[in-house]
């Protein structure tokens, strides 16, 4: 297939990029060439918001958008697009109001997250605008995206704790969960919504087992062969200070995505897979203080 990836130099965009470059499929990403590209993909580099007729010439089977975060990006992106063929726009969870019933299903109605803000809404407005568009466009909703490629400061948080042999800092008892999914599920999900086309145009995506704090940050630790030192920090200190997610629990129902999709790849894989990824590229990590408020204020 002749595919377009939007983005393709930093995380899930340069994962699916090679991901489907490796499958055999002729690869093209779209971005500003400001950053090394993936092997075996083709380049265009244009600004997404100035594309003028660059894409006119092109007929794509199948476009991966999964660099849009508003409105703006999608509607820019299909008035310069010429012709193409399945359309998957990867959203967020974040879609969601926190004040619905969970676990969240996907015939809920959509609205503002006071956890995410305009993320969310931002989010929301590009679906429905989609939709409008691009009535046959597959939307997905992942909760956080882990695995190789991650250059968030989350699980690469932990591992560094680990190989410095500190202690870890837990908000409140640990309990509080956390949904994830490997990027090479998503990638494996969209290749099936390729392949088969279901009738089903949204779905929530995500691993059906969350984990609570505690386990992951010792499956991090274990890992590198440690065991985690736990020290619980109360409600009266902000969580995002020390901890790199917020203070929200919340799950997806994945039934549907579970149907086309019934395995994903076990937790403790999916992080060997970012650490190793991890140890050759820390430089390209987006670093929050954390460690720095941990110094100053818990030692």
């Amino acid at each position: 297939m002749k595919i377009l990836v939007t983005g393709g130099t930093v995380f899930a965009s340069r994962y699916t990029a090679g991901y489907f470059a490796g499958k055999g499929h002729e690869v093209y990403v779209l971005n500003r060439g400001t950053k090394p590209q993936e092997p075996n993909v083709r380049h265009i580099c244009a600004d997404r918001h100035s594309l003028g007729d660059t894409l006119k010439r092109y007929s794509f089977d199948a476009v991966l958008d999964v660099s849009s975060y508003s409105e703006n990006d999608v509607r820019e992106l299909l008035d310069a697009l010429g012709s193409f063929g399945s359309y998957i726009f990867v959203s967020s969870s974040a879609v969601y109001p926190e004040t619905l019933p969970q676990p969240f299903r996907e015939e809920q109605k959509c609205g503002p997250n006071a956890i995410w803000g305009a993320y969310g809404t931002n989010k929301l407005a590009a679906e429905e605008l989609l939709r409008e568009r691009v009535p046959q466009a597959y939307i997905l909703r992942p909760p956080y995206l882990c695995g190789p490629m991650n250059n968030l400061h989350r699980e690469a948080f932990v591992f560094e704790r680990a190989e410095g042999d500190m202690p870890f800092y837990v908000p409140k008892d640990g309990s509080m969960k956390l949904q994830f999914f490997h990027i090479g599920d998503m990638c494996r999900f969209m290749e099936l919504l390729l392949e088969k086309q279901p009738e089903q145009r949204i779905f929530n995506v995500g691993d059906p087992e969350p984990v609570d704090i505690k386990k992951w940050v010792g499956l991090c630790y274990g890992v590198l062969g440690k065991k985690a030192e736990l020290r619980y920090v109360g409600a009266d200190v902000p969580q995002r200070s020390y901890f790199p997610f917020y203070d929200y629990e919340y799950l997806l129902d994945v039934t549907a995505m579970c149907s086309i999709m019934p395995d994903v790849t076990p937790l403790e894989q999916v992080l060997c897979g970012s650490y190793e990824w991890f140890r050759s590229n820390r430089e390209l990590i987006v670093r929050k203080p954390l460690h720095e408020f941990i110094s100053e204020n818990f030692q």
